[in-house]
């Protein structure tokens, strides 16, 4: 007759310490290659944002607005930018995209003129992004 420590044995249902030892070297490995990935991620992201702040617009005439707006780039890169103009049902009547070559100072403030086809009620920047 067969007991059931030999049925555990030939099963693999013993208790192995180095077994165990093995599975929490492995749990540990595996939740710092996560942690590492997720900072990589996180800095990744974080090098080439850019953050833009509106200051103000003002419609000219039914013809052009002037947007002003300040970014926050990398140093040394040069960033383009979305630039907006919409009527009172928010469509867009005007838009242009400007590049702005990388400078020393991260922080650049700048006014642009945009064109437009019909009276624009305001301007904004709609995105900028490190080229």
């Amino acid at each position: 007759m067969t007991t059931q420590a030999e049925l555990d044995d030939r099963y693999g249902r013993t208790r192995n310490p180095a077994r165990r030892r093995l599975l929490w070297i492995g749990g540990i490995a595996l939740a710092a290659a996560g942690a590492g990935w997720l900072g990589w991620t996180a800095v990744a992201n974080s090098i080439d944002a850019v953050s833009v702040d509106g200051l103000g617009f003002e419609v000219r005439d039914e013809h052009t607005v002037q947007v002003s707006f300040q970014l926050t780039a990398p140093a040394g890169r040069s960033v383009a930018c979305a630039v907006q103009a919409l009527d009172q049902e928010f469509g867009v009547v005007g838009w242009k995209i400007v590049e702005y070559p990388g400078g020393d100072d991260h922080r650049m403030r700048f006014t642009e003129t945009v064109p437009t086809v019909a009276e624009a009620t305001t301007g904004l920047v709609e995105s900028c992004w490190v080229t």
